[in-house]
């Protein structure tokens, strides 16, 4: 059981990235390291002519432990509760401290995209892969409790896209996302959009290695949703309003949902787009290529 939101300890299934063949500078992504009694290759040798092959070619679906710290919390205390929450965040965080060196030094810039069922964000991340493709080396990681029906739809799109299924598990923590990173192509110079399971709640509290938060928001949703929810929004860099072609018919107000949104979080940007349409795709990109370039002018990328 995760102390933090409260799921359970159910199984999470990772997919195996099938034979993917790409011409990134035919790198073979090297990495070595145990988990949870599976030894992968991780060190970062990258060998020309190869493919990205992280796991055996029998292998199917990863199964492991939702629980990132392998902990239980039947018949402990509530100081022994608040320690348990204490070692899952505080694995958690190692784990993704490690997963943002690795992307550091592949020049990736992770997206880490939260929102509310429904929000629009799978069709939103389908639109924009399937333009920024051309640009940029482009990997989805798709967290859903079940179903890879969002990584096929992905896929569709000619990008590389590994399907993470967390069971009752209602979030994706770091151990997953490192995991499910092996399985895609060397994304080296490129964009990783890493889709969470849809929720506004626990996923905040769990850092993955990102550069920073996306929340995505419908104007389906009502105005005061920052304020319901202020731990999503304080912890996002941006605010993606999505279907705002909807706004007209729905009475929508769109001063009062940046105003609440600033008021928890006053560093917050916000972008209006439509996942239908494509109005704002191109200032949504604008933006991602600002907080590129800021990485390949650093060699790094701070949280935001």
């Amino acid at each position: 059981m995760c102390t933090v939101c409260g799921c359970s300890d159910g199984k999470t299934s990772i997919e195996h990235a099938h034979d993917h063949h790409h011409g990134h500078d035919g790198h073979h992504h090297d990495h070595d390291h145990a988990h949870d009694g599976h030894h992968h290759h991780h060190g970062h040798g990258h060998h020309h002519g190869a493919v990205h092959d992280h796991a055996p070619a029998d292998a199917g679906l990863l199964d492991r432990g939702a629980n990132p710290a392998g902990q239980t919390i039947a018949g402990l205390s509530s100081d022994r509760i608040i320690q348990v929450e204490r070692d899952i965040l505080g694995k958690n965080d190692s784990l993704a401290t490690a997963n943002r060196a690795r992307f550091r030094a592949d020049e990736v810039l992770a997206f880490n995209l939260v929102s509310s069922p429904g929000a629009g964000k799978t069709s939103l991340l389908v639109r924009a892969v399937s333009e920024l493709k051309d640009s940029f080396p482009v990997g989805v990681i798709e967290g859903d409790q079940q179903t890879s029906n969002d990584a096929e739809r992905i896929r569709a799109t000619g990008v590389a896209a590994i399907q993470v299924n967390t069971g009752k598990g209602c979030h994706l923590d770091a151990a997953m996302v490192g995991e499910a990173y092996d399985r895609l192509p060397w994304l080296n110079g490129g964009l990783l959009f890493i889709e969470n399971v849809g929720n506004l709640v626990c996923p905040a509290a769990f850092d993955l290695g990102e550069a920073c938060k996306i929340v995505v928001f419908s104007t389906t949703e009502g105005e005061d949703k920052p304020l319901k929810y202020p731990d999503m929004f304080a912890a996002s860099s941006l605010m993606l309003i999505n279907k705002i072609d909807l706004a007209p018919v729905l009475d929508f107000d769109l001063a009062r949902t940046v105003e609440y949104a600033r008021r928890v979080n006053p560093e917050i940007e916000v972008l209006t787009v439509s996942a239908r349409t494509g109005e704002g795709f191109s200032a949504f990109y604008a933006w991602i290529r600002k907080r590129w370039a800021k990485l390949k002018q650093t060699g790094m990328v701070a949280q935001g």
